[in-house]
């Protein structure tokens, strides 16, 4: 979104009203890049069902998706500085984290907003608009987006353009239309009658025409769609990371949006995002397969440096929070304390830990598991 100041109107596509849902599409083209994508997409799930817990093996790609879905808005941040906030926090929440950029701040907002929205869904909660402001309130609660409304639906015209530049290229539905639009929209994520492929892009595509927020509403449509691939059964875990192609993409992915509301085009933007779900699909299994290798690989050389009984414990803390406060390990790996302080100082002595932050006078020492680091940084 930009200034309303001096806008130049001249050549921007305005909402497609009275045209969605689509009334038709043209399931000729459609069909090989449905099946294309919903075949790459059932070959990621089977790692997901294969794996003994993919919260420990692929929540820090969670990181790393924030990061690239933010960096698409503008907000730059990189994976460690994230990853260094998270273990702060998590080793005490709440406090105030001197030495963070607000920018690093907003992005650990995004896989915050992430977790919540996924416990609401897997405690009942059915996908509604109190979910989405629920987690556009999170989403938006630090930094820059806290001046923007957080969780409030607009309440005047917003626009979208090149930052830096008064000519709009979108004008967003109006905030007079956009309450019957909402339910629109909600009501077309539920209807059972349509593919859920179908129901995922053509969601997506309404939701970031809506805009309905005065910032934020980017990063939390890409959100969105790993929630609703989750709710629709489609993957058996919360894990799928879709900013990465999307980046790559970015031209394109903006104006097949913009060709929906310019020429009634669904049908493109439609392949357009079952090529980019299939392709980011086999993205993932190829980093899910080399996180669960490295995992194979650590069990015997953990066994052999630790020589204990918690070595697994300790290893599966690791792939869990790869950068982390020593109190944290100590406190919520499982393993009893002494033992966790013994190991802690073995990993390290024996370059499984890198030294990121020593200790200083209450302050514990931070830590940070490299090799899955690595891996998680070069995932796209």
């Amino acid at each position: 979104m930009i200034s309303k100041n001096n806008l130049n109107l001249a050549d921007s596509v305005n909402y497609h009203y009275g045209q969605f849902p689509p009334k038709s599409l043209d399931y000729q083209r459609i069909l090989l890049p449905l099946a294309t994508a919903v075949d790459a997409l059932a070959r990621y799930d089977q790692m997901l069902l294969a794996l003994h817990n993919s919260e420990i093996l692929l929540a820090p790609l969670r990181s790393q998706e924030a990061v690239v879905s933010s960096r698409m808005e503008g907000t730059i941040s990189t994976l460690d500085e994230v990853l260094q906030f998270e273990a702060d926090e998590t080793s005490n929440p709440g406090a105030l984290k001197s030495g963070y950029r607000s920018e690093t701040i907003e992005v650990f907002s995004y896989q915050h907003a992430m977790r919540r929205a996924y416990s609401a869904l897997a405690e009942g909660q059915p996908f509604s608009e109190h979910l989405i402001r629920s987690s556009h309130g999170t989403l938006m609660r630090f930094g820059r987006g806290a001046e923007k409304n957080p969780g409030q639906f607009k309440t005047e015209q917003n626009f979208i353009g090149q930052s830096g530049s008064n000519k709009i290229s979108f004008v967003p539905i109006s905030p007079l239309q956009l309450a019957p639009g909402m339910q629109d929209l909600i009501s077309y994520m539920s209807n059972e009658d349509i593919l859920p492929l179908i129901r995922v892009a053509i969601s997506h595509l309404e939701f970031e025409a809506l805009h309905p927020f005065d910032d934020g509403n980017g990063r939390l449509g890409r959100m969105i769609i790993t929630l609703l691939l989750w709710d629709l059964k489609v993957i058996s875990a919360s894990h799928f990371y879709i900013s990465g192609v999307l980046e790559e993409n970015r031209d394109e992915y903006i104006d097949r949006m913009r060709a929906v509301s310019e020429n009634n085009d669904w049908t493109s933007w439609v392949v357009f995002f079952l090529d980019v779900l299939a392709k980011q699909a086999k993205r993932n299994l190829e980093t899910a397969e080399k996180i669960t290798s490295l995992y194979d690989e650590m069990k015997p050389i953990f066994r052999k440096k630790l020589n204990s009984q918690w070595a697994v414990h300790a290893q599966d803390f690791l792939f869990e929070n790869p950068t982390f406060r020593n109190n944290r390990f100590t406190s919520r790996s499982g393993i009893p304390k002494p033992t966790a302080i013994r190991i802690s100082r073995i990993l390290h002595e024996q370059g499984l830990l890198r030294l990121v932050v020593p200790a200083s006078g209450p302050s514990p020492a931070m830590f940070s598991f490299e090799p899955l680091i690595e891996i998680v940084r070069n995932a796209g």
